[in-house]
């Protein structure tokens, strides 16, 4: 129960560290609070809560975990603490006003005192602000808040402020049989047609045989290829991160393409495209592409759709090097105009709603690299964003 209490105050947005937790259960076995519940509340209101403006919460949660508790014995019982539980103990609580007084060291600033860092440090660190690892506001490590940092060994994001990431992660395919929430998709799609006929002559001409079988006197069957949707596209699809929560709705799509489409060819990146692409999200760390074989291999009449929620680092926009998993040579606004340049029948579909793209600086900056051509990913975007690429 006591561990129920802490994690519940945290949760409360009381400031409770891991050190007045670990002197509270120092207290009780001390038995400071002589096994009465009355004593109990006094001496963890007095080891827990640094400001009376949390006394409220306090009181609700402690209300709340204590209900019916008639000794403090039934409060302590010893059970396993797993050790996930004792880690993200660790993690430091910030108020708004604390982090606000971080300041980011920059990029270049960044990675030469991680240099710096990587050559001094001996041993593990938890908390602080200066040395590589878990909690604390340093600009290295896990679980710990800094406004511009390199995440070393964190399994996922939390305060979404890493510019880099050291870890090897692994992304899922996305699924091209989904067939729930498809069919709306595939009727915006359809908006993106261009017929012809080409390939084997499998069809018959039923207009045609009539017309040949009344000039000759006899019956002449004639065949045509098939009326097929001549556009052609290459889908690039934004995975990992932040994209996994649109997992859903980017296979949706996905599926409709593939079921719309004769000619689609998909291609994985994270982010941003660089100078490699993939197909494969399990291989993707051992076979990929690089894009410049993608822009010379496939002609310019293929239409482009790129579907991302374009929420990264400026840094992986603007900066060589700002990649969040790997050192570019060249920044991620180099190798998307060249993507564009190649393909000029481009658009980009977000699957974050319009109304909140104001909010995240690197989506101003990818709209504006792709001419204002970013579409919401709804049937009304999907819409608008086919009428673009049959102009």
């Amino acid at each position: 129960m006591l561990l129920q209490f802490f994690t519940a105050l945290r949760e409360a947005k009381v400031p409770v560290t891991l050190r007045e937790f670990l002197t509270l259960l120092d207290a009780l076995d001390r038995d400071l609070a002589e096994k009465r519940v009355e004593e109990f509340y006094l001496l963890a209101r007095t080891a827990l809560v640094k400001d009376e403006r949390h006394l409220d919460r306090f009181d609700r949660v402690f209300g709340s975990v204590f209900r019916g508790l008639e000794t403090v014995g039934e409060a302590t019982e010893p059970t396993a603490i797993p050790e996930e539980w004792l880690r993200k103990l660790a993690e430091k609580y910030l108020t708004d006003e604390e982090k606000a007084e971080l300041k980011a060291l920059g990029w270049d600033k960044l990675f030469e005192t991680l240099k710096q860092r990587l050559a001094e440090q001996k041993e593990r660190h938890q908390g602080g602000s200066k040395w590589i690892g878990t909690g604390g506001t340093s600009p290295f490590g896990a679980y710990g808040y800094n406004p511009e940092g390199i995440r070393i060994g964190q399994d996922g994001n939390r305060n979404f402020r890493a510019v880099k990431v050291w870890d090897k992660r692994e992304f899922r395919d996305l699924d091209d049989g989904v067939e729930l929430g498809t069919r709306n998709m595939r009727v915006a799609l359809r908006r993106l047609r261009r017929f012809a006929r080409t390939g084997a002559a499998d069809e018959l001409d039923l207009d045609g045989t009539i017309r040949e079988t009344a000039a000759r006197g006899y019956l002449d069957v004639k065949l045509r290829p098939e009326r097929r949707n001549a556009v052609k596209v290459l889908l690039f699809l934004d995975v990992g991160g932040s994209m996994d929560w649109h997992v859903e709705l980017a296979e949706e799509l996905f599926s409709a393409a593939r079921a719309e489409f004769k000619h689609v060819e998909h291609f994985y990146f994270h982010n941003c495209p660089y100078e490699r692409v993939w197909k494969n999200n399990r291989r993707r760390h051992d076979e990929t592409l690089p894009l410049l074989d993608v822009l010379r291999t496939y002609p310019a009449d293929y239409r482009v759709v790129i579907v991302g929620d374009a929420s990264m680092s400026p840094y992986e926009i603007a900066a060589p090097g700002g990649s969040v998993e790997h050192w570019n040579e060249e920044s991620g606004e180099v190798w998307l105009g060249r993507l564009l340049e190649r393909f000029p029948k481009a658009v980009w579909l977000n699957p974050i709603p319009a109304e909140h793209w104001a909010y995240t600086q690197s989506i101003a900056m990818v709209r504006r690299i792709v001419g204002g051509r970013m579409y919401p990913l709804t049937l009304e975007g999907i819409d608008a964003a086919m009428r673009e690429l049959v102009r």
